[in-house]
């Protein structure tokens, strides 16, 4: 039996157990933390307890990203749960971890301490997973011990005696399994308080020396292993199998590379009946608007401004879903583990670890929580190289410019039938183009600047699994949030500042041409610096635009265009095809994939780094990296199409 407990604070579970439940204080709403390791299963249990009624935000003071929901419980009450960042440890090494240790103790200013807590714990990994149950019950709050992932446990053979781990930690403890729903009961009774025993049980109290010692801490976890009969589960076959093909030094790179081709052959074919669906229904929609509304200024602001605008980027909407849905699949079944490891010995060779894999990874869909999650690598010069490449990156903002671009100028040929086609093709060099530019600018930083040794890279693999359905809706249902609330703020402010621009100042009480209004001026102004890469003043007002967000430019064409022609042009891609040409389209390409055109990001970049050194730098290479690599693209495909 451990002797890093308190004797008279043990408390045993039965086969029906009464689960000892917290108590809202003050009146107020319950507040519970959800804590455990990565990889564990605590954000599919917040998920499963929370579905919808939940939101991602940021904790008071920095950048550290964590979400909030409401558990509804039988019995009508609500909860609030708080999903704390995934940590080994509350011992303050990392941002994370000094979060998370802030938050459990009630220290972090502008939240509330937590009134209990959940601690997954992933029951097929105890022997590691454990040592976080230290720190966590020597808080002092009621806390609930959720061993996740037990039907694992039980297919591969491994075994726990509940009640005997429960006794030795003085805490209630429940077999659970997020992803199937098994034993979630267990928890919405503690989070309810329907049971008849309403009293928390005090949890066991862990000696000093254990908590502030790790090889102590993992001697009173591998004690508790013993005391609880666990049995490690044998390792999955399938996962042997599968790692000896995906990890293969030769097979696992291309492997990775034909699923990064099926992924992009997919958003072209599969989103494109949806897409020409929803552009056809925003035409109709648009000409219904301007039958239906009176002949004016109202109905030019609705249909030519902000409609043109903001229907123009949600017809973009299919293909960012699909590409989140297969982002999430990779995610969900434990293949972006390996592709992390794969991804260390390429990085390697310019600089870079593992750990900086996973950031650039997430900045395929945004660069701002992908510079937030960079607080994971321990280095400060390498944390640094990462964010400041991890905007060359081609996020998820990028796809509609792409998609509108390829489209109007890309011809639709089929290089391998029903495997890749000529706008696929031409995606996949953009993305690729991006992260070629990356390293070898991760290159240049660590052999300069931020030059620094290499650290070792620690990775835990977890096992494969098949992405459950609520997992992937839920991820799809906040991606589309997001982007709808981009589209309902942003591009709409922009497209209606825009249509006001576009229509001042007035002469002799009649609204301008667009060439000779504000907007007008504004392009006509720069134009000459954007000549040479074969744009316009109208491309020169999107680029300025698009500063606010890169998507904006599509919106801000869409006004454009649908203000010269009064609402009755073929089309955004005929009338871009018709202000471009082939070289100046490979141009803005180039351009877009290159510049940081995203004040959020800056703002973020601005936060993480502690001052405008950095983010000034980072804005300044890559507006030039962007403008050169444009003039070379636009003088370059002239010199072959000629």
């Amino acid at each position: 039996m451990s002797n890093c407990h308190d004797c008279g604070s043990r408390k045993g579970l039965l086969p029906n157990p009464t689960i000892p439940v917290p108590h809202a204080v003050n009146d107020r709403p319950l507040i519970v933390a959800i804590i455990g390791p990565p990889n564990s299963g605590k954000s599919t249990l917040f998920n499963r307890l929370t579905g919808l009624r939940q939101k991602v935000a940021n904790f008071p003071g920095v950048t550290v990203e964590h979400r909030m929901g409401k558990a509804k419980l039988k019995n009508r009450q609500e909860v609030f749960l708080v999903d704390l960042p995934g940590v080994y440890s509350l011992h303050p090494r990392s941002e994370d971890e000094q979060v998370a240790n802030d938050i459990l103790k009630g220290v972090r200013p502008g939240f509330a301490k937590p009134d209990a807590v959940v601690l997954i714990l992933d029951v097929t990994n105890l022997g590691r997973h454990l040592v976080l149950a230290a720190p966590v019950l020597s808080l002092g709050l009621p806390t609930l011990v959720a061993l996740n992932m037990a039907d694992d446990l039980a297919v591969r053979g491994g075994e726990v005696d509940v009640a005997a781990l429960s006794h030795e930690l003085g805490a209630p403890v429940v077999l659970v399994s997020a992803s199937k729903g098994t034993g979630v009961d267990r928890i919405q009774q503690f989070l309810s308080g329907t049971a008849a025993n309403l009293a928390a049980a005090k949890p066991a109290r862990v000696e000093l020396p254990v908590l502030n010692d790790v090889p102590k801490c993992r001697q009173w976890a591998t004690k508790l292993n013993n005391s609880a009969s666990y049995r490690a589960p044998a390792p999955p076959i399938w996962t042997r199998r599968l790692d000896a093909v995906f990890l293969h030094p030769l097979f696992g790179p291309l492997i990775f590379a034909a699923v990064v081709v099926a992924v992009f052959q997919s958003i072209f074919s599969w989103a494109q009946p949806i897409m020409d669906g929803m552009t056809y229904a925003v035409a109709v929609s648009g000409q219904w608007m301007g039958m239906v509304l009176p002949n004016g200024v109202v109905r030019s602001l609705v249909v030519n401004g902000i409609w043109a605008g903001v229907g123009s980027v949600l017809v973009f909407l299919p293909q960012i879903l699909l590409l989140f849905l297969f982002i999430g699949v990779l995610e969900d079944s434990g293949y972006m583990a390996r592709a992390a490891l794969i991804a260390d010995r390429t990085m390697a060779k310019f600089g870079l670890q593992g750990k900086s894999f996973i950031p650039l990874l997430s900045a395929y869909a945004c660069a701002v929580p992908a510079i937030m999650a960079t607080r994971v690598i321990e280095n400060k010069r390498d944390r640094i190289a990462t964010i400041m490449i991890a905007p060359l990156m081609t996020c998820s903002a990028r796809l509609p410019v792409y998609t509108l671009i390829i489209a109007a100028f890309v011809p639709n040929i089929a290089l391998a039938p029903g495997v890749l086609s000529l706008p696929a093709a031409t995606m996949l060099l953009l993305y690729l183009l991006g992260f070629v530019a990356a390293v070898i600018t991760a290159r240049l930083l660590k052999s300069t600047v931020l030059k620094s040794q290499r650290s070792s890279f620690i990775l835990e693999m977890p096992p494969y699994r098949l992405p459950t359905l609520q997992s992937l809706s839920l991820r799809l249902v906040d991606r589309g949030k997001v982007f709808l609330r981009r589209a309902g703020t942003v591009i709409l402010t922009v497209s209606i500042v825009l249509w006001i621009l576009a229509n001042l100042p007035l002469s002799h009480g009649k609204m301008p041409e667009i060439e000779n209004s504000y907007a007008g001026m504004v392009g006509k102004t720069i134009e000459p610096a954007i000549k040479p890469l074969g744009f316009n003043w109208k491309i020169g007002i999107g680029l300025i635009t698009s500063l606010a967000a890169r998507e904006v430019i599509v919106g801000t064409l869409g006004t454009i265009y649908g203000i010269e022609s009064d609402g009755n042009s073929e089309g955004l891609q005929k009338a871009l095809h018709a202000d471009l040409t082939p070289a100046g389209a490979v141009a803005l390409l180039v351009f877009f994939a290159f510049a940081m055109q995203c004040f959020s990001t800056i703002a973020v970049v601005r936060r993480e780094t502690g001052g405008w050194k950095w983010p000034i730098f980072q804005f300044s290479y890559m507006l030039a990296l962007a403008y050169g690599g444009s003039l070379v693209a636009y003088r370059v495909t002239n010199l072959f199409l000629h």
